[in-house]
């Protein structure tokens, strides 16, 4: 880890930067600005803190960790609100499960969760969307995202595209393990889209120095709009959660069978990207993880590699030099854009036929954004943010499942 106490002129920070990186060659030059313009943010406390997957994101660095007095910051939690990462570890093992099972498995699973913009066609159940609808009627006034709530039946349950996956995979004991990446889908980034507008709108009114090009547009939390802008965001978190619940439930069933309840040993299921309201330093302030996780000590966390990589249950140090806080998986490399030129389709399925991983993915003409070699290597995450979480479990990836 190393600290950031002045910018490239020379001039010192109003607070330092902490990366949990060698040195700041590691760090890209879009995620350093990005982080000079957190540590000028007038409501910023203590310290900024990047983990070892950093990269640059909107308005504020994929694994960076905000902690805020009095305010909340919408892109500072991300537009994909609860995104995050569910586990199920079960009694089964690997022995004798044949290559052509596992293909049988992927299939299986891909025609029960819709993936990319799918949504399913019948409306499921949302016991996130429900609770809300009764406990908070005044939330009606949001007329667009009211609207969107019955449109969040459909994407309940559903994986979207990008980085998230569905992955079979086995641990020091070679059980049968799956892992689950998925966030809020369109209903959360709805809710972040309008909320970054309201913030933008009022920016006179609270009279925001904050310049506009930092898009880092904030809402007072004892404001009308602030603590509409809560419960919004908690309502994304727990759809996620949910959500992820649903897959993971269809996908054991058709790998574990219909009394899969039986057979499952551990469930373990975290959020990267959300605020909180924690004390750190006496002083009660609001942090925003953005593609990064709570760990505080021994609480228990989930850190995903790239395809085909290895993956990891940990449990946290809670050092409070990044606010309680670790890397949410390996952190890419380059951007998407780079990895679709650099890694074709045919490059990367001869990397996943050597790590004997099969892919299930309806289109494979992208796939090059999501090659394994378009990530940091875990290994080398995971050696930086030794004083941050301990491993207790590692995962390889058997098969896995893209939008």
């Amino acid at each position: 880890m190393f600290e950031i106490k002045r910018d490239l002129q020379g001039d010192q920070l109003p607070i330092p930067i902490l990366v949990w990186l060698p040195d700041q060659s590691e760090l890209e030059e879009g995620c350093f600005q990005q982080a000079l313009n957190l540590s000028r943010f007038p409501f910023a406390h203590h310290h900024i803190a990047l983990m070892p997957d950093t990269h640059q994101g909107f308005g504020m660095p994929i694994g960076g960790i905000l902690a805020t007095r009095d305010v909340i910051i919408p892109n500072a939690v991300g537009v994909d609100i609860g995104c995050g990462v569910a586990f199920a570890q079960t009694n089964l093992q690997w022995d004798g499960v044949s290559r052509q099972t596992v293909h049988k498995w992927v299939e299986a699973i891909m025609q029960k969760i819709p993936q990319g913009f799918s949504h399913h066609k019948d409306k499921m159940k949302a016991q996130a969307l429900d609770d809300f609808r009764r406990d908070y009627p005044e939330e009606k006034q949001q007329g667009i995202l009211w609207k969107e709530i019955e449109r969040g039946y459909y994407q309940m349950g559903t994986l979207g595209g990008g980085n998230h996956f569905i992955e079979l995979q086995s641990d020091e004991e070679n059980r049968i393990c799956l892992m689950i990446h998925s966030g809020s889908r369109n209903f959360g980034y709805q809710i972040a889209r309008h909320f970054n507008t309201v913030a933008g709108r009022q920016r006179r009114q609270w009279q925001s120095c904050v310049p506009t090009a930092h898009q880092l547009d904030y809402l007072p939390e004892d404001s009308h709009e602030g603590r509409s802008y809560i419960r919004w965001m908690e309502l994304a978190k727990a759809f996620a959660r949910e959500s992820r619940q649903q897959m993971l439930q269809t996908a054991l069933q058709i790998v574990a069978g219909q009394r899969f309840e039986e057979k499952v040993i551990d469930i373990i299921d975290v959020h990267h990207n959300d605020v909180n309201q924690e004390v750190h330093g006496g002083t009660t302030v609001w942090v925003h993880r953005k593609g990064a996780i709570r760990a505080n000590a021994g609480e228990r966390g989930l850190i995903p590699g790239a395809m085909g990589r290895s993956s990891y249950v940990v449990t946290g140090r809670g050092n409070v030099s990044s606010f309680n806080s670790c890397s949410h998986g390996a952190g890419r490399a380059m951007s998407r854009k780079d990895a679709l030129q650099n890694f074709s389709k045919e490059r990367v399925m001869k990397e996943l036929a050597v790590q004997q991983v099969v892919l299930g993915k309806k289109q494979l003409t992208d796939v090059g954004e999501e090659a394994p070699m378009a990530y940091k290597e875990i290994a080398f995450v995971m050696k930086q943010q030794e004083d941050l979480v301990i491993p207790v479990r590692q995962l390889k990836g058997k098969a896995v499942i893209k939008g």
